[in-house]
């Protein structure tokens, strides 16, 4: 039986839906592809209101998680994703932080239970592309990182995507964009280590996605709530455009004849 070329993504929070794949998914969109969003958390550990962080006093988590919802429901549709599916599991917070101890955080609950819904998920839609974050989670956050667990798993259980990819940050292209923001005189508050990003050699595809700038860039902008946390916002239009232009993958394995080296996550599916 032929399926319905069907993109999942998986990722931890509302919001991060758009930097690592916003054009992906938007360019899925526009050609035909139907594009699943699975979003493991609520983002409980946001800012509230006033960009009161999580732990000070007035930060009010539920209020925060519906608030990151109804932006992500926004975001969705600007990026003309078909079909939302959320899980629901509380975020666990950054890497350290005491909310990683709560048993009721997604990084806490047993590797069987949410890969057994992702796979539930698959089963459904039949994703043959599914996109997540590398082993690292991207930055090592334990959301991320749980994150890449169950989709890998999922994936392995269900032996559905033909193609298994994870988001990616070109190293030269991190330098290059802080050299230009230090240039232009740009504040910003983050200075990547040496280490931050994805090897360039590693890097198996690179997306062109210029022509869903607009569409991206209003959707990183309905997350509103956590806007003080995305530098990029702060930048010039014309360095938004670069940094918002390409989006760049590993592929982490592939089952069916596709070149080394790809334009686009489809190659060798149509």
């Amino acid at each position: 039986m032929t399926h319905e070329l069907t993109l999942m993504a998986v990722h931890a929070h509302p919001d991060d839906e758009v930097l690592g794949t916003g054009g992906l998914l938007a360019r899925c969109a526009a050609e035909g592809v139907r594009t699943v969003l699975v979003t493991c958390t609520n983002g409980e550990q946001g800012d509230d209101s006033g960009g009161v962080k999580p732990g000070e006093p007035g930060h009010d988590a539920e209020e925060v998680a519906q608030r990151r919802l109804a932006e992500l429901r926004d975001s969705a549709d600007l990026l003309d994703i078909a079909h939302l599916e959320l899980l629901g599991y509380r975020d666990s917070g950054m890497d350290g932080w005491s909310t990683n101890d709560d048993p009721a955080a997604f990084a806490n609950i047993p590797l069987e239970t949410s890969a057994g819904r992702l796979a539930g998920l698959m089963e459904h839609y039949r994703p043959q592309v599914v996109v997540t974050y590398d082993e690292r989670g991207g930055y090592g956050h334990p959301d991320h990182i749980q994150a890449h667990r169950i989709a890998l798993a999922a994936a392995e259980k269900t032996g559905i995507p033909d193609k298994f990819y994870y988001t990616a940050i070109p190293r030269s292209g991190i330098k290059q964009m802080f050299e230009a923001v230090r240039e232009a005189g740009v504040e910003i508050d983050f200075d990547p280590p040496e280490d931050f990003g994805t090897p360039d050699e590693l890097i198996t595809t690179t997306l062109d996605v210029a022509a869903h700038f607009e569409a991206k860039r209003k959707a990183l902008q309905a997350h509103a709530s956590q806007g003080e946390n995305i530098f990029l916002l702060r930048l010039p239009e014309e360095m938004q455009r670069a940094a918002f232009s390409a989006e760049a993958f590993v592929r982490h394995y592939c089952r069916i004849d596709a070149p080394d080296t790809e334009d686009d996550l489809f190659a060798g599916l149509r």
